[in-house]
Order: structure tokens, then C-alpha cells, then sequence
């Protein structure tokens, strides 16, 4: 019997002759599902903190948050050195929960902010935010610098900015995830580059870093493009420019049998960039890298209980309880995840045979599958047979799954816990029902 790569991918206990899953990060399957309920999200502490390890030749590893914004996870990275990130004002405010200092930090002595808030707009609350704590800014429209200068320009405050540029092309796992080219709203258009410097100017404002991201899940053909783009664009800019950032973008091995990103590879071609950009004015230039999936992707897995299996026509389907208001990937870019069972006493059977099964949720939506391509097309996958009451560990969701989950349906979001040194530790309690009618209103019925 040859093992599913699924299998692999998920937890280290899966042998060359298991296709099962029973433990993650040394705690056993049911173990969590009884303790934590089910669905729940379990993130490997051990895990981020190699992925952390591998960006350390970049001079700054700045953290994604939009990725998972989990407070633990965010004191995590943060104790590892790694900064931030932020995208709204509310991950402004968890930034700094977590212990992020706020400043506008200063690129030319060396001390990147530890919390910079990059995006393509200002919406009012983020902008008050900014000012508030004096925050570092890493704009991606032209208006942005107008509305960030005319709040410092009374202050008195003459700061530097980044400018996020839209290279003109873009690469990703999914069109969806594709954030260079016209297609694209992310980021200042690169023919626009001079007239933001000067915009900037007006309000005593300087381009002190650029900073550039096209997609996720690139390989290594377009993220060379992305360093040959920036050293054009910088000289276009100037010696003003004091940092660069690669954005982030590396791939992440869902599948299990992929090859895994050339860290060391592409350090050297962002490397060799900033060297050039050194050399041509005379004074350093600080390398930044801003992964989100990377760091957390691998280290969350997603355990569910089986609740039916069925036949449909010539299909059968695993019907679990977790659906796409708990992971959208899959329904949202067709986005593949590792799956696994682990049998409800946590003992595999010796020599279960595989069978081929498309796996879904409880939802109301057809689209609520977590087997199927972009586009909505349903595909099996190769599993032991499983039985009710037993589990599916779905891999490899530690980024965009539970920051991208809802309350559709009037699911009450789940659990999130993290395992550190062996130990299991609950990091956000689940929503109850009364956490779902918190904050709404309803008129006294009337006769």
C-alpha cells in the first residue's frame, strides 16, 4: 500500500506504511478534539519558529499579520525578532497589544519602525490611528500621501514613507491572490513613481524605502523579476532610499511533495539588488522581507470529526464538521489542503485500505467542499475509509484560514490553540451562541 503525500504533510508521526494522522506537534489527535471540541485550529509553535529561522540572513523579517493576527502568535513572532505589519486599524491595535512599540522608526540610521501600516488606502479610522501613534507608512496610492501629509504637515512632522509599486505584472497561486499588472488595484502604479516623490515633497514628506509584492505562491522566475523591477525603480527615486522590501510571496508545499522555496537563492538575488543599489550612492541599504503564509502556513492544522459518509451517484463523500466559514480557501481559489484521518480511539488500523472520497462541510452552499479546483470543480482525494465519530486533520492552514473565517450559517467561530514544547494551550476560546446575538438589537414583539 503506498501512502497519500496528505499524509505526510500534516504531522511527523506518519510513517512510510501509515496513511494516518494521530498526533500534531507530539499531542495526540482525539486528545485535542476532546479537550478543545471540534471544529478546532492548532498551530505548532516549534514550526513558525523555523520558518523564522530560514528569512534570518534578510536584515528585517517583518511579519504579515493579515496571514493570522492571533495575539499568542503575534508575542510569538514578536519574541523571535520578527516585526509587523498591520493593514487596518484593527491590527494596529493588536500589533500593539502584543508589544510592538510605536514610532516611525528612521531608515537611514538603521531602526526600521516596528510597526509599519501598509495598504492602498487610508479608510478614517486607520489614518487617525497612524497619526496617533506616529506610525511608519508604506503607501500604495497617490491619495495616501496626500491624506497622511495633510495630517503631519500641521504637526510639524517631516517623516519618511515607503511606497508600495505596482510593478506592472503579477504572478500567484490563483488570479485571485495576483496583486501586480493593471489587474490589479494593489500599489502605485510604476509609471507615477516621479510625480509621488514630488507629491510627497509638498508635504516635507520622503521616500525613504520601496517595497514590492506581486502574489502569492510565486516561483522563483517572477520573483527575480520582482528584483530586477526594483533596482530600476529605485535608482528612478534615488538616493533618498534607504530600504527595499522583496514583499513576500514564497511558496508554501501544500501539496507535500513540492520542493520547498530556495530561501538562500532568492536572499542572493534580493542581496545582490541592494548591493547594487549601495554601491551606486554610497551609503547602505537595509533588506526587508514581509512574509505572512510562509511563517504560518505550515504550522496550523484544522481538525474536524466525520459526521456522515454517503453515497452520491458514483462518488461518496466524507461530511465533516467544518465547513468553509471555517476555511474558505478551497471554495474561495480552489486552494489545495492536505487531509487526513485519524480514527476516534487513535489506534490506526494495520492495513486500511484506500478508497477515493470527496470531502465536504455542513453548509448550506454547494461550494461548501473542501476538495475541488479552482472554479468550483469537485475532485476526489485518495483517503482511508473512515467511520463516524472518527477525525479528518486538515493541513497547512495556519494562514488565511481562521482570520478569513465567518459566522456563516450562525456558526459560532472555534477554538484556537497553540502547541508549544509539547504543551497544548487554548489561545482564543470558541464563540457560543450568545457571542453570535451580542451587539444586535431587536424591537419588543407586538400583539
Amino acid at each position: 500500500m503506498s501512502l497519500p503525500p496528505d499524509s505526510l504533510s500534516i504531522a511527523s508521526n506518519a510513517g512510510p506504511t501509515s496513511p494516518y494522522v494521530t498526533q500534531i506537534a507530539g499531542v495526540a489527535v482525539p486528545a485535542l478534539a476532546e479537550r478543545f471540541g471540534t471544529p478546532c485550529y492548532v498551530y505548532d509553535a516549534a514550526m513558525i519558529r523555523q520558518r523564522i529561522a530560514d528569512l534570518a540572513p534578510f536584515d528585517t523579517v517583518r511579519y504579515a499579520q493579515k496571514a493570522n493576527s492571533n495575539l499568542s502568535v503575534l508575542r510569538l513572532v514578536r519574541g523571535a525578532g520578527v516585526l509587523v505589519d498591520a493593514v487596518s486599524a484593527g491590527e494596529i491595535a493588536r500589533a500593539l497589544a502584543a508589544g510592538y512599540q510605536p514610532g516611525p522608526g528612521d531608515h537611514a540610521a538603521g531602526q526600521p519602525a516596528e510597526i509599519i501600516y501598509t495598504a492602498d488606502i487610508f479608510d478614517r479610522a486607520s489614518l487617525d490611528a497612524v497619526i496617533e501613534h506616529d506610525l511608519a507608512v508604506n503607501c500604495g496610492s497617490p491619495d495616501m500621501i496626500d491624506q497622511y501629509g495633510a495630517r503631519c504637515q500641521p504637526l510639524g512632522r517631516k517623516r519618511g514613507v515607503t511606497l508600495r509599486i505596482n510593478p506592472g505584472f503579477g504572478h500567484g497561486h490563483s488570479q485571485k491572490v495576483n496583486t501586480g499588472g493593471e489587474g490589479s488595484k494593489h500599489g502605485v502604479w510604476h509609471e507615477q513613481i516621479e510625480m509621488c516623490v514630488e507629491r510627497a515633497a509638498r508635504y516635507g514628506l520622503t521616500v525613504e524605502g520601496l517595497h514590492m509584492h506581486i502574489g502569492s505562491g510565486t516561483d522563483m522566475e517572477h520573483l527575480g523579476r520582482v528584483a530586477d523591477a526594483m533596482q530600476a525603480f529605485a535608482l528612478r527615486v534615488g538616493p533618498s532610499v534607504h530600504a527595499i522590501s522583496a514583499g513576500g510571496g514564497l511558496s508554501t508545499p501544500y501539496r507535500g511533495n513540492e520542493p520547498p522555496v530556495d530561501v538562500a537563492a532568492y536572499y542572493s538575488l534580493w542581496d545582490a539588488t541592494r548591493r547594487r543599489l549601495a554601491e551606486a550612492w554610497g551609503h547602505a541599504v537595509a533588506l526587508e522581507i514581509e512574509p505572512g503564509r510562509y511563517l504560518a502556513a505550515e504550522s496550523g492544522s484544522l481538525v474536524t470529526e466525520v459526521r456522515a459518509v454517503k453515497q452520491m451517484g458514483t462518488k461518496e463523500y466524507i461530511l465533516v464538521d467544518a465547513g468553509f466559514n471555517n476555511l474558505v480557501r478551497p471554495a474561495m481559489y480552489g486552494a489545495y489542503h492536505p487531509l487526513a484521518v485519524c480514527p476516534a480511539e487513535g489506534v490506526p488500523q494495520p492495513s486500511a485500505a484506500l478508497a477515493s472520497f470527496v470531502v465536504a462541510g455542513p453548509l448550506c452552499e454547494s461550494g461548501d467542499i473542501f476538495t475541488q479546483k479552482e472554479g468550483g470543480y469537485v475532485e476526489e482525494r485518495s483517503l482511508v475509509r473512515p467511520r463516524v465519530g472518527d477525525y479528518l486533520v486538515i493541513g497547512a492552514v495556519g494562514a488565511y484560514g481562521y482570520t478569513m473565517a465567518s459566522n456563516y450559517n450562525s456558526k459560532p467561530l472555534v477554538a484556537e490553540v497553540l502547541i508549544d514544547g509539547g504543551e497544548p494551550r487554548l489561545i482564543r476560546a470558541a464563540q457560543t451562541p450568545a457571542d453570535l446575538l451580542r451587539g444586535e438589537t431587536s424591537e419588543s414583539s407586538r400583539d
